[in-house]
């Protein structure tokens, strides 16, 4: 995947060395965090220790054509900083995705008439538009409390433009689903819509996993601006075969999110509390950050879970989850960020 995505960044590079239009950004993100550990567990697996927080580099290659159509390709990396590794902190041996290695590569058309299109690997529209509006922590134990994935290789993507409020996005992952009777993984397929008026948000969204459950997801949410306030909420359900209620994925089971936050100057105050069936349950996060300049940033959290979801070893990832258990941690960090524009 890592040699594709080269590959995807080589003509783009070419026309930087040849258009007073493109431009060529080196960017990064430093985040670890020094955490005290309690896992529920019967025997005593209390830990302090540093673990990353999703740290990435990455190098974006952007030009835009005559007719306001806008061309980037992208490339970004996972660094986990606490093991000295490029991988992502939580699927750290490509557990649950054989690009587990890499964040994002795309390549990407856009314009304000007819949208945007990409194909390769980014965020994906379900995450974006209903898991997002709860998921703004800053430690490694925010994006837990959802049921979908992240971002998927192998993938087409269509956000269309902006109509009196109202956007669409569709996308198609190849081979990214469950795995059907016979092993072979279905596609994974996505679409959502949403309505913006002022600052709020809504939307709704499905993203159809398939496989031999036939399991989808079908989710709503909600973005709200009040002031220095801002509220997130999110409904997710699980549609599928499954009728065990204690086995991950069974119909009808649901996550339920409620996130604020407030914001003043350099100080910002978080909250949320969620319950997502079988796969944390009852969980509570709290959070403050302090915008110490533009770059850098220092953040404080305390997270619990009632059964297994976030909660590992020490620097471990998810073969190393206390499925069993679940348990709490507090951490301290800080998060660090560049973008450099580099000369022609």
């Amino acid at each position: 995947m890592f040699q594709k995505s080269v590959f995807v960044l080589l003509p783009l590079a070419a026309m930087a060395q040849t258009s007073a239009a493109a431009e060529l950004n080196l960017y990064g993100s430093l985040r670890t965090q020094i955490e005290s550990v309690s896992p529920d567990t019967v025997t005593d697996e209390d830990y302090t220790g540093v673990r990353d927080a999703y740290s990435r580099i990455g190098a974006k290659l952007t030009h835009t054509l005559d007719n306001d159509v806008a061309l980037e390709a992208k490339v970004e990396l996972p660094v986990d900083s606490a093991n000295g590794k490029i991988q992502g902190p939580w699927d750290q041996e490509n557990d649950i995705s054989d690009t587990a290695d890499i964040r994002i590569a795309k390549v990407q058309a856009s314009s304000p008439k007819y949208g945007t299109v990409w194909v390769g690997q980014d965020w994906l529209p379900y995450y974006n538009d209903i898991a997002y509006p709860v998921d703004y922590f800053s430690s490694y134990y925010s994006g837990f409390a959802t049921f979908t994935t992240f971002r998927k290789d192998q993938t087409i993507a269509y956000s269309s433009p902006d109509m009196n409020g109202f956007t669409v996005n569709a996308a198609h992952s190849r081979g990214n689903g469950n795995a059907d009777a016979s092993g072979n993984k279905d596609d994974r397929n996505q679409a959502t819509a949403s309505y913006t008026r002022g600052d709020t948000k809504v939307a709704l969204g499905v993203d159809d996993i398939g496989g031999a459950d036939n399991r989808k997801i079908i989710g709503a949410s909600l973005a709200q601006k009040l002031g220095d306030f801002y509220v997130g909420a999110k409904y997710e359900q699980h549609q599928s075969d499954v009728s065990d209620p204690t086995v991950y994925g069974h119909d009808g089971s649901s996550a339920s999110n409620l996130f604020v936050q407030h914001s003043k100057g350099k100080h910002t105050l978080k909250g949320h509390i969620a319950k997502v069936d079988n796969y944390g349950d009852d969980i509570f996060h709290v959070g403050y950050d302090y915008q110490l300049n533009k770059k850098t940033k220092l953040f404080a959290e305390y997270y619990s879970e009632e059964t297994g979801g976030a909660i590992t070893t020490e620097r471990g990832g998810y073969r190393d989850t206390y499925w069993t258990g679940g348990g709490k941690a507090i951490a301290a960090g800080l998060r660090y960020d560049f973008d450099t524009k580099l000369p022609k």
